[in-house]
């Protein structure tokens, strides 16, 4: 039996590069390219009238540019929308994009790419519709939380968290929300382009009162602090020779996702932390996260997801809580405070 094909829409204010496009993604036989537009308030409209799988967007458009097309298509109708653009990544306009959900950004492709049929558009169209089909919403919450200090010792010896789609803003939100001294280091494995990863990093360190760096290999943590699994390798915690907790960047193949992947850090903190652990799946697509998950709850270890109504995908935080992986879910407005509270036990 024949696999359905993906049902894909292209955005492109360029002829041109709607041609060119159009041609590589229909040499694909897994591919139906449903339709093209020359501008965002077209595409908005054509996504709406004939649902496809994934939008592929050119980021930089006279009339309703991709930006508009990502915040449109997410309120409304939710979907994987894959950037191209000549923009450099480290652009604020593709980080404000994929703060409002976009799936991926690709540069335009050199004429040397082109020529090689472009695979790492194509690889992505087949990575953003495994996800297509999940539900989508947005988080429209705001919390603050007060600066906290506490005398007692934590419950827990370290925080990790997974995201995936939509994930920039909703681990601001915890962060910004986070007392500077929490007594205990908080690991991220975020799904993101490499190229991302050091930049939104600088950013939140730089709007946040607790410290932010990508974690490097062999990397000892330390309590009041905030470290990003780099985009380059999947991570492992561990304990060096003196017995303290370090990260090391290992080789290891998951299933689900890989760069970093959430179930290899996940799995790594139920062996060192045991009932230590306080774990966090939030938005995303996919089911990245679970099986680490499980393994740190039944080690007694607490388990957390992020819920529907707040989140920009509800695929991962979905498969972890409806498993039965993750104990209990919440509004990412709520978290924050969650955390604090069971982590010095707080009524």
């Amino acid at each position: 039996m024949s696999k359905k094909k993906i049902n894909t829409l292209l955005i492109d204010d360029s002829g041109l590069m709607r041609i060119i496009l159009s041609d590589l993604l229909r040499e694909d036989s897994r591919i139906n390219l449903l339709a093209t537009a020359s501008n965002g308030r077209d595409g908005v409209a054509k996504a709406k009238a004939l649902k496809p799988d994934v939008v592929i967007t050119n980021m930089i458009m006279p009339l309703y540019d991709g930006l508009f097309v990502v915040k449109a298509l997410m309120k409304d109708m939710p979907l994987p929308i894959i950037l191209i653009s000549s923009l450099q990544r480290t652009d604020p306009q593709i980080f404000d994009a994929l703060q409002e959900g976009a799936f991926a950004f690709l540069e335009k492709p050199q004429e040397q790419e082109i020529s090689n049929g472009y695979p790492r558009l194509k690889t992505l169209v087949y990575k953003a519709s495994q996800g297509s089909d999940l539900d989508f919403t947005h988080d429209t919450g705001v919390s603050n939380v007060a600066e906290y200090t506490s005398s007692a010792l934590p419950q827990y010896d370290i925080i990790a968290i997974g995201v995936s789609t939509g994930g920039p803003k909703a681990i601001e939100h915890i962060v910004h929300n986070l007392p500077q001294t929490i007594d205990v280091p908080i690991i991220i494995a975020q799904h993101m382009p490499e190229s991302f990863i050091e930049s939104f990093a600088s950013r939140l360190n730089e709007t946040s009162v607790i410290n932010v760096s990508v974690v490097t290999d062999g990397e000892i943590l330390h309590p009041n602090h905030v470290y990003l699994a780099p985009g380059t390798s999947n991570i492992r915690v561990y304990r060096n020779e003196h017995q303290k907790p370090a990260v090391r960047f290992v080789k290891d193949i998951y299933k689900e996702f890989n760069n970093p992947s959430i179930d290899c850090l996940f799995e790594s903190i139920a062996e060192i932390y045991r009932h230590r652990a306080m774990a966090i799946v939030l938005t995303g697509m996919g089911r990245d996260g679970t099986v680490g998950l499980t393994k740190i709850k039944a080690q007694r270890g607490l388990t957390i997801a992020q819920d529907e109504a707040s989140s920009v995908v509800y695929g991962m935080p979905k498969v972890a809580f409806e498993s039965g992986a993750a104990t209990h879910q919440l509004p990412i407005t709520e978290i924050p405070d969650f955390i604090i509270h069971s982590l010095y036990f707080l009524s």
